[in-house]
């Protein structure tokens, strides 16, 4: 069977970030909790970013990386979104045009909340698998952002606590019949789905949930996704057959929790054991998304790129991947990362990229969520100025991509 995956994979998280705890301190929030999240920093996104330029500036040094023969067999764009910014127009369309890619490309979006990167993953391997065009890519971006701003608190339930876990951030990675950082198990997934409305975004620039019952919603699709990949795959043992795991990470302490369920409910194991397996096998899947925030679609591959830089793989080891999507849809689904996978994925620099972020002040902060720059959801026409932004001008390393202005409804990008 032809081999297929991740060939190439990149994060953006952004030009700035705030620090969380002292976030949670100036907000007054119990410490308790905030420990509970295992959050360090969160992506704020500027009025300049967009889901566009997230994607963009994610996926461009994929895209420079390859030769211009290889550049050409890009032949579908899979944008991964619930920050769409069109009833329409897709993001691919967008995304297409500033990456430079040819025209004979098949552009979409997919939006299931957070399980979108999942649903766009398996759509591109399975074009791949198809052989309908031998030798095709498939560039999949997860891309989302979380904006709060103060006048919208009423109409989200519990803001307080979710907005030191709300992030910003873009995965793209190109899907290939050469998988040199994740080659997936063909066949090997389960599923697991049912209507709730646990959380949801009623109208283009509002969130609401309730946070109780999305815990347990993905709960039981953790549990139940995993039993229905153990009903596909002969000989399926959580505790054995995977070398490390990754979860969509809302926060950290969600999927600590998550571990430590399927733990005591199907391998039967002591506290310690468990707390033992989640640094082993999970706690690597935490780096980047400790950094960022919840990135929604991208958030279960953030934790695979954590876990490919940080989790010292020096030989072939399997990954269990969980993807939860409110609403809802799940997936438990494996693949193997390649010995060689840390030494192409150390190439992106993505630990020094969000080391560059600039750290909004408090102050700075306050005035992005106070400020009345913001684009909303269906403006005509707006103009910025990136240069003023926190962050932007002062932020070193490649150039990237800023919304500049909109005119009619058409979004205008450019480099700086």
């Amino acid at each position: 069977m032809t081999a297929v995956g991740i060939e190439a994979l990149n994060v953006y998280g952004g030009a700035a970030y705030v620090d969380v705890e002292e976030l949670c301190t100036y907000r007054g929030l119990d410490i308790q909790r905030f420990e509970n999240l295992m959050m360090r920093e969160k992506t704020v996104a500027l009025p300049c970013e967009d889901p566009v330029s997230f994607a963009v500036n994610a996926a461009r040094p994929l895209v420079d990386a390859l030769p211009e023969e290889e550049r050409a067999r890009i032949e579908m764009i899979i944008t991964c979104t619930e920050s769409g910014i069109d009833f329409g127009k897709s993001l691919s369309t967008y995304v297409h045009a500033h990456l430079g890619l040819q025209k004979n490309c098949r552009l979409f979006e997919v939006k299931q909340a957070c399980y979108s990167g999942t649903a766009g993953l398996q759509t591109a391997v399975n074009f791949v698998l198809s052989g309908t065009s031998r030798g095709a890519k498939a560039l999949v971006i997860a891309t989302d952002i979380s904006r709060f701003a103060l006048a919208d608190a009423n109409a989200i339930q519990e803001w307080a606590y979710s907005e030191p876990s709300s992030g910003a951030g873009a995965v793209a990675m190109l899907i290939s019949d050469t998988p040199h950082l994740f080659r997936i198990d063909v066949g090997a997934y389960g599923n697991h789905a049912f209507e709730v409305m646990d959380t949801c975004r009623p109208g283009p620039d509002t969130e609401a949930g309730d946070a109780d019952l999305s815990l347990m919603a993905y709960l039981e699709c953790c549990e139940n996704a995993y039993l229905d990949y153990a009903r596909r795959v002969d000989g399926a043992d959580f505790r054995e057959t995977f070398h490390r795991l990754c979860f969509h990470t809302p926060f950290g302490g969600m999927v600590k929790g998550a571990h430590r369920h399927l733990m005591r409910k199907l391998c039967k194991v002591p506290v310690a054991e468990i707390e033992a397996d989640f640094k082993r096998r999970m706690v690597p899947s935490l780096a980047y998304g400790q950094r960022v925030g919840n990135t929604a679609g991208a958030s279960v591959f953030l934790a695979l790129a954590g876990t490919i830089d940080t989790g010292d793989i020096g030989e072939p080891q399997r990954v269990g991947l969980f993807s939860y999507g409110s609403g809802c849809c799940s997936e438990f689904f494996s693949g193997v990362v390649p010995g060689e996978a840390p030494q192409h994925l150390t190439k992106m620099g993505i630990a020094k990229a969000l080391d560059r972020r600039h750290r909004l002040s408090i102050s700075e902060y306050e005035n992005i969520l106070r400020g009345t720059d913001a684009v909303r959801f269906g403006t005509r026409d707006t103009e910025l100025k990136p240069e003023s932004l926190p962050g932007i001008a002062t932020g070193a390393g490649a150039p990237r991509l800023v919304l500049d202005a909109i005119s009619g409804y058409h979004r205008k990008y450019r480099w700086v």
